[in-house]
């Protein structure tokens, strides 16, 4: 569990980053889910954004990814969210 603090520090990090996933009518699959773990293990940080053609919203979006990926949600805003979660072989962000 990440503090406000923290969580502040975070989305300053993410306010200038581009999304590097789109979440379509697809939906989230176990191969998304994979694509995403690899790049949270990577970034830690990564912003994603939700298609107009998607069935769900960034808010459940981004609950459903945080439950499978025990990430932490950091904002949620309109089509975009950010997810954080420390690396475990290589952690570059200090909070």
């Amino acid at each position: 569990m990440i503090t406000s603090k923290q969580r502040s520090a975070l989305r300053a990090m993410a306010n200038d980053m581009q999304p590097i996933f789109q979440l379509g009518k697809g939906g989230i699959t176990e191969n998304f889910i994979k694509q995403v773990d690899e790049a949270l293990e990577a970034r830690e940080l990564i912003k994603i954004t939700i298609l107009r053609n998607s069935d769900s919203d960034a808010r459940s979006a981004c609950d459903e990814l945080c439950a499978a990926l025990g990430a932490e949600p950091v904002q949620s805003i309109g089509n975009k969210f950010v997810l954080y979660r420390a690396s475990t072989k290589n952690p570059v962000i200090e909070l």
